[in-house]
Formats: structure tokens, sequence, C-alpha cells
């Protein structure tokens, strides 16, 4: 079995999956700042089977995302087993992860995601099932406590199964993505699991990133929404050094981020920038402002005129 995971420098630093965000040329943008892993926007398993040709659009990449995975989500084990023959011979990644922690209720309408950590033999057939379809390496993607089942009792039902690594985020299904993280039992689930853990949830800059990893002794770090609009994370965690950089260089990223976008998708790319533009805009001065006009752009000429900045401002070293 080809397990990149072992070859991978630590700690590691992820990008972790985001539905309607993790795509090709955002994966690229934090790649460029030092991602040594991306995974791919969350992907329906029965829409593969069913109606793939959108889905195989969505999870195409470039080989300088590598190692780059793509992550399924859904509740039918033989699903699962077309899905990932099927990504294997379209996409080929270098891995597959299964979807176990997303709490977003339409993906739970679908017995799916966060929910199926309740369901600890199902769980168990969907994982058998990737397994024995492939010779890539599976990991999966989990939450600290779903209803009864937290990360440990889930560790301990699945432990003999050849899973390579495992993202956990620290939060429980009810939390979401707010409250407390519970890096303890992030840091207890090592005595369950011999495989890379990634701890995740509540990183957004350099001394998030060392707490993390001092509280949960992971393996590397899983990172989100830290990363929307601030791509650079990867590089400041990295060299310890601050978050927050100014206007000129924030501008430079999101116009290289959009033409990328537009590059790989047309309009239809620069559309879906529109929520990326706001986030790079996040904390500046005229933020509300600038987010009045980027959520209406429609081309690149637009995006240039918004996003004006001082040529005299010095770059941020």
């Amino acid at each position: 079995m080809k397990n990149f995971w072992l070859k991978l420098k630590r700690p590691i630093h992820a990008l972790a999956p985001m539905a309607g965000y993790t795509d090709s040329a955002f994966r690229q943008i934090c790649k460029s700042f030092g991602a040594e892993v991306v995974y791919s926007e969350m992907a329906s398993a029965t829409a593969l089977v069913y109606s793939p040709k959108k889905t195989l659009e969505i999870l195409e990449f470039n080989k300088i995302e590598s190692p780059y995975i793509v992550q399924l989500f859904g509740s039918k084990p033989e699903h699962f087993t077309k899905a990932v023959k099927l990504v294997i011979e379209k996409i080929k990644p270098d891995g597959i992860d299964i979807n176990f922690g997303c709490p977003v209720k339409k993906v739970a309408k679908q017995n799916a995601g966060a929910v199926l950590m309740n369901n600890l033999k199902l769980v168990r057939e969907i994982i058998k099932s990737v397994i024995d379809s492939m010779d890539l390496p599976v990991s999966i993607k989990t939450r600290s406590k779903v209803g009864q089942i937290d990360i440990l009792k889930f560790l301990d039902y699945i432990k003999d199964l050849d899973i390579k690594a495992i993202m956990i985020h620290g939060r429980t299904l009810t939390q979401g993505f707010s409250g407390p993280v519970d890096w303890e039992i992030i840091r207890k689930a090592k005595d369950y699991f011999n495989g890379i853990i990634l701890a995740n949830g509540g990183i957004y800059s350099y001394d998030d990133a060392v707490k993390a990893l001092d509280k949960t002794q992971a393996h590397g770090l899983g990172i989100a929404r830290g990363a929307l609009g601030r791509p650079w994370i990867f590089k400041a965690i990295r060299t310890g050094q601050s978050i927050e950089i100014s206007r000129r260089p924030i501008f430079k990223v999101a116009l290289k981020h959009a033409e990328l976008s537009e590059k790989l998708k047309g309009e239809q790319g620069i559309i879906e920038m529109r929520k990326h533009l706001c986030w790079y805009v996040q904390g500046l001065p005229g933020a509300r402002k600038l987010r009045q006009q980027l959520v209406k752009v429609r081309n690149l000429e637009e995006i240039k005129e918004i996003l004006k900045f001082d040529e005299k401002e010095k770059p941020s070293t």
C-alpha cells in the first residue's frame, strides 16, 4: 500500500476539507504557503454512483497539489465501493478519506457525516468497503463526540481496520463549529489508534497551533476555517510569524487566487470567489463596504477595481 503519510515531515499541516471552499484553486494557494496535505471538497458517494459527471469535475486536481485526498460522504457501503473505484480510475488521488464529522443538517438527513458515529456497525461496514476496494491509504474525519459515542469508543470499535490517518475535530456534534475544543480527548485517542492523528478545530494562529500540538501530542494539524481568507496561516505556523499582514499583500494573494479560479472555471470561478474575497477583507478598515461590492463581482477587472491599495505602502516583512 502506498502510504504517503509516513513520508511527511512532522508536524503535518493539512488543509482540512470544507464543502464549497477547498476547490483546486484554493488548494493550490494553500500549497504555495506550505500546506503539506490537501483535501477535496466533501463529495457524495451516492452522487458518484448515479450522476458522476459533475462530482468528478469538482474532484479534479493538479499534480502540484499532491498529496491530495478525496473525501467522500454517504451511508451505503455499496455506494462507497463503486464511488471509490470510479474516483481512483478517473481522478487518481493519493488517498481516500471518509467523512464521519460533518454536522450540517442537510448531510445528517442523509444519515451521513457526523451522525454516523452513532451507528458503529454501519461505520465499520463503510470503512471496510473502502479498504477492500483499493490499495491507497484510507483516512477518516470524525468529531470528539456524537450522542453517547465519543472518539475513544469509536476508535476502539474499529481499531483492527487498516486506517492510516484520522483527523479529529475536537468539538462535539452539538457544538458544531463553535465553543471550547477538547484537546485532551484527542491526546487520549493515541492510546486507541496507531496511525497518524491530526488535531482539528479552532486553529487560527501560530499560538493556536502550538497550543493544539502541545495539548494533543498529535502528529499534525488539520486547518479549516483558519485558512479562509488567510491561506498564509500555513507559513505563519511553520515560521512562528503573526497571521496578521497588511492590505497590500492580502490583496495580492486574493488577486492571485481569483486569477487561478478564473483560469480553472471561467466566470463561474469568479462567482465562486465572492465568498473567498469576503474572507480576505475581513477585519480590514472598510471591510463592510468592500464586502458589499465583492459579492457582486463577475470578472477580474471588477475585482482589481475594488481591491485598490496604496502603491506607496510597504509590503509587510
